[in-house]
């Protein structure tokens, strides 16, 4: 008895060697793993904190190219009323001609305006 008493007492001695000996191993992986997690997790800030920096720098950019147009835009339109103001004397120019040369025009000419325009008819 004092013999499968020894034997017993050995094997789970051994099983219990075995035991801690896969447990070791799998804390052994799982510390590896969590080692390469925290690097990749550093990789990761590090590049966010790049793009932040980007990021920054091309709103800051943004900002500058639509002062700039702004800016340009408000030098251009004084030139874009001054056209306005043209054509519409040019305009008033053409319909002040086109009156008086309707207003000395011979016997049996009749005039009609449409939407196009003013037409001379000969009666």
């Amino acid at each position: 008895m004092k013999m499968f008493i020894k034997l017993s007492v050995a094997s789970v001695s051994g099983a219990v060697v075995y035991l801690i000996y896969n447990v070791n191993q799998t804390l052994r992986k799982g510390m590896g793993t969590l080692e390469e997690t925290n690097k990749t997790l550093e990789e990761v800030r590090n590049a966010v904190h790049g793009l932040t920096q980007e990021s920054k720098q091309l709103i800051h950019s943004a900002n500058q190219i639509t002062a700039d147009v702004k800016g340009k835009m408000e030098n251009v339109d004084p030139l874009l009323e001054s056209a306005q103001d043209v054509g519409e004397m040019i305009h008033n120019v053409t319909n002040s001609m086109k009156e008086a040369s309707l207003e000395g025009r011979p016997k049996g000419l009749s005039t009609r305006t449409e939407a196009e325009g003013v037409q001379i008819i000969i009666k």
